[in-house]
């Protein structure tokens, strides 16, 4: 099992308002509503810190990117593929 970086294991009760068409269809399918909205936040904040990640660490990728291109992959000789 992979290690959740953002999970606490703690859980909080809190109020969401969702659209009653959607409620009733989960429902309906046996959907767990409490599991189902803790995945999308859990995937949609993940998303959100990998692109604030590349946002920071940009300059320094790019520099990378830039060295590569001129200069070649530095174990190139080594590879076997």
């Amino acid at each position: 099992m992979k290690h959740d970086p953002i999970a606490s294991g703690k859980r909080k009760a809190v109020n969401l308002s969702l659209d009653t068409g959607i409620v009733a269809a989960a429902r309906e399918a046996g959907l767990n509503l409490s599991q189902v909205c803790e995945a999308a936040i859990r995937s949609a904040t993940k998303t959100e810190q990998d692109r604030l990640w590349q946002e920071q660490h940009r300059e320094a990728i790019e520099a990378n990117n830039a060295w590569v291109e001129q200069h070649g992959l530095p174990l190139a000789k080594h590879r076997l593929f």
